[in-house]
C-alpha cells in the first residue's frame, strides 16, 4: 500500500467528544470522568496518579499516542499517533484483592466482543489477556492494583489495541498485527472505545455481584486459543507440557497432564506449541 493511500484512511476523528458521543455507559467515563490526551507517557500511569489524588471510580483515560506504554513483564507497547487505542479505567472494587486478577480476563473478553462488534472479524484470546487475530497479537491488557491493610485501594486496567497500524518494525512483524493489516481498511477508534467500554461496564457489574467468573467461563472458553491445544507451561519450578482445558471460575487455566491430573495455572507464561514465534 502506498503511503498516501494509508494517510487517506488514517483515523483522525479521535477525541474526547468523539468518544463521549459513542459512550452509552451509566458511570464509566460519564459525569466528567472521561479524560482525553493527544499525547501522554502512559494512560495507566495517568490513571494511577488520578487514583492517588482521590479520583472516584469510573475515570476513563484515552490517548491518541503514548510514548512510554508498557505491557506485561515490563515489555514495551507501540502506540503511534493515528493508529492505536491506549486507554485505562480506574476502578475501586470492594471485594478481596485475590479476585482482582479476574478483572483482567473480563477486560479481555469485553475488548474481544467490542472489537468484533465494530470490525466484524472473529478474534481469540490467548490466556489470560492477549487478543489474537490471524495468529498474531492485536491487543493486550495490563492491570495494576494498590492494596492497603488487605483492602483494595484502586485497580487500574489498561488496554492497548492495534487498530490502524499499516505495519510493524521487523522485530514485531511476526508477532503483532492490526485491524488495518488484516482487513485492508481503517476503523474508528472512538467507536471501538465506546463499544468496548459499554460491554466492560456490564461485565464488571455482573462480576462484582457474583464474585466469580461463573457467568463468563463458557463464553471465554469458546474464544480461548489455549483450549484443546498442547501447551508448554513455563514454570519457575520447571516447565511441563499438557493439554489446555480452558479456565475455571477463578480464571485459572486448567492444564491436563499426560497422566490425567489437572493443574490450575494462576499466573505465568503459557505457550501453545507449533504455530509461530508468538507462542500460538
Amino acid at each position: 500500500m502506498r503511503t498516501e493511500d494509508y494517510r487517506d484512511n488514517i483515523d483522525r476523528d479521535f477525541s474526547g467528544p468523539a468518544i463521549l458521543s459513542r459512550l452509552h455507559t451509566k458511570w464509566l467515563g460519564q459525569g466528567g470522568r472521561l479524560i482525553f490526551c493527544r499525547e501522554t507517557g502512559s494512560t495507566n500511569a495517568d490513571a494511577l496518579e488520578y487514583a492517588r489524588n482521590g479520583a472516584e471510580e469510573g475515570v476513563l483515560i484515552a490517548a491518541d499516542m503514548q510514548n512510554s506504554g508498557k505491557g506485561r513483564r515490563g515489555r514495551g507497547w507501540q502506540s503511534p499517533s493515528g493508529c492505536t487505542i491506549s486507554m485505562s479505567y480506574l476502578l475501586r472494587p470492594a471485594f478481596d484483592p485475590d479476585r482482582a486478577p479476574m478483572i483482567t480476563l473480563i477486560m479481555a473478553l469485553a475488548a474481544l466482543k467490542g472489537i468484533e462488534s465494530v470490525s466484524g472479524m472473529e478474534l481469540q484470546i490467548k490466556w489470560p489477556n492477549d487478543i489474537i487475530l490471524g495468529n498474531k497479537k492485536l491487543a493486550g491488557i495490563l492491570t495494576e492494583m494498590s492494596v492497603d491493610s488487605g483492602r483494595i485501594e484502586h485497580v487500574v486496567v489498561g488496554t492497548g489495541i492495534n487498530v490502524n497500524n499499516p505495519a510493524f518494525p521487523p522485530e514485531l512483524a511476526d508477532i503483532a498485527t492490526s485491524l488495518f493489516i488484516e482487513s485492508g481498511r481503517s476503523y474508528s477508534r472512538a467507536s471501538i472505545v465506546g463499544e468496548v467500554t459499554d460491554i466492560f461496564e456490564g461485565y464488571y457489574e455482573s462480576f462484582r455481584e457474583s464474585g466469580s467468573l461463573k457467568d463468563f467461563v463458557h463464553i471465554y472458553n469458546s474464544h480461548c486459543v489455549n483450549m484443546g491445544r498442547a501447551l508448554k507451561v513455563l514454570d519457575p519450578k520447571g516447565e511441563y507440557s499438557g493439554m489446555g482445558r480452558g479456565i475455571n471460575e477463578r480464571g485459572e487455566l486448567m492444564v491436563e497432564l499426560p497422566d490425567g491430573e489437572i493443574r490450575n495455572i494462576y499466573a505465568g507464561e503459557v505457550s501453545v506449541r507449533g504455530m509461530n514465534s508468538y507462542g500460538l
